[in-house]
């Protein structure tokens, strides 16, 4: 057994981005400025998205985009229970009212059928989530919002790159909040950017700043004025110049990094495909897949052991593993709050007790990746053979 320890996701960071961040440093200006719109135009060429708002985290993109719209106490936005609950709080946040829709057994995605039997006439909003990196129906959920009158605000914090019928996922016109954070596809240690209408953005980025009418960038640079106005309550979400000049070199790498990806979850899939024992994730024809994270789920009729004993056995292998997510409604604030039972959404809850997500990122070599099949393998099969036994 390898003592080298397989971590789950870290970042790969690279000369370029030290560079830039050292060159941030030295310069007159740290928080957010010109890298921060730098960064901002170049995520949003790349996307070929209305505009790009860079933010302080993913959360801060949806909360934001929900008080832009003005969507607060009364109303209901419906979402998916398989997220990290940060895509419920934000709904929670702003007074609305969190409406789950179960998922689809391939993808885990939102299921349409399920969001279009829980619109009601309180409804505003559709989030869907495209789970570890695989685009949710948007086509079936862009009508339902067309049908009745309802926004679509995408959380793609596991989506970068990612495309749903040959369109990147973020260059719709739709409001569309991306992640950063130091485990996702391209990082910028803590960070995000919300894509979308630029008529929203304009008035989410005032939100950004406090509700100020002017950055401080603009208020300090030369022939800049001190004056400013409070135009709204706004919150305190931007993006420094610091976590930009990382984002700059991430965003120029990230084609490199999508395609390591890709060749680790070719040899995953053909490992676990093989073995009849594991269900491997699911990719729909129609869509580019981003490959955020890799999960998996245990054939349990034809596996003896749990998910969680698979877990610790890759622990003690010194393979990191994950579990993504535990459903929204088994958490005791929203069970409680809401009355939900683990059985309300049995296809989440039938798949969050059989999945776990293995190691997934560029810097995994092809032996770790070895490492990863053969124990993965043989902590399964060898539950398969005690229950034949």
């Amino acid at each position: 057994m390898s003592s080298d320890y397989i971590p789950f996701s870290p970042p790969s960071i690279g000369a370029d981005e030290i560079d830039e961040v050292v060159d941030t440093l030295h310069s007159d200006w740290l928080t957010t400025g010109p890298k921060t719109r730098r960064f901002e135009t170049e995520f949003r060429d790349y996307l070929q998205a209305p505009g790009a708002l860079a933010l302080n985290s993913c959360t801060a993109g949806l909360h934001l985009s929900l008080a832009s719209l003005g969507i607060g106490e009364g109303d209901e936005v419906i979402t998916t229970p398989m997220t990290f609950a940060a895509t419920a709080n934000v709904i929670e946040h702003v007074g609305a009212r969190v409406v789950l829709a179960d998922v689809q057994p391939d993808t885990l995605n939102i299921d349409p059928d399920q969001v279009a039997a829980k619109v009601t006439a309180r409804t505003r909003a559709i989030m869907p989530v495209h789970y570890a990196g695989h685009p949710a129906d948007m086509d079936e959920i862009d009508a339902i919002a067309e049908q009745h009158g309802l926004y679509v605000i995408e959380d793609a914090a596991h989506a970068l790159p990612a495309a749903y019928r040959g369109q990147p996922i973020g260059s719709r016109n739709h409001l569309t909040a991306f992640s950063f954070y130091a485990t996702k596809n391209m990082t910028t240690a803590e960070g995000g950017m919300l894509t979308g209408p630029t008529e929203v953005l304009d008035q989410a980025r005032n939100l950004s700043l406090h509700g100020m009418s002017r950055e401080a960038w603009r208020r300090y640079e030369q022939g800049g004025t001190w004056k400013y106005d409070i135009v709204a309550p706004g919150f305190k979400y931007n993006m420094t110049d610091i976590q930009a000049a990382l984002g700059i070199h991430q965003l120029r790498r990230l084609a490199g990094f999508h395609q390591r990806r890709l060749e680790i979850v070719r040899q995953y899939n053909e490992a676990f495909s093989a073995q009849g024992l594991l269900a491997v994730p699911e990719q729909r024809p129609y869509v580019s897949h981003a490959w955020h994270l890799y999960v998996l789920r245990l054939v349990t009729d034809r596996v003896a052991v749990t998910r969680d004993q698979v877990i610790s056995e890759l622990q003690q292998r010194n393979i990191a593993t994950s579990v993504h997510f535990i459903p929204i409604h088994l958490h005791s604030f929203y069970a409680g709050k809401y009355g939900f039972a683990p059985e309300d959404f049995p296809v989440a809850l039938d798949s969050y007790q059989r999945m776990l997500s293995l190691p997934l990122n560029p810097r995994l070599t092809d032996t770790e990746i070895g490492r990863v099949i053969d124990a993965v393998v043989d902590v399964v099969s060898a539950g398969q053979y005690r229950m034949a036994a």
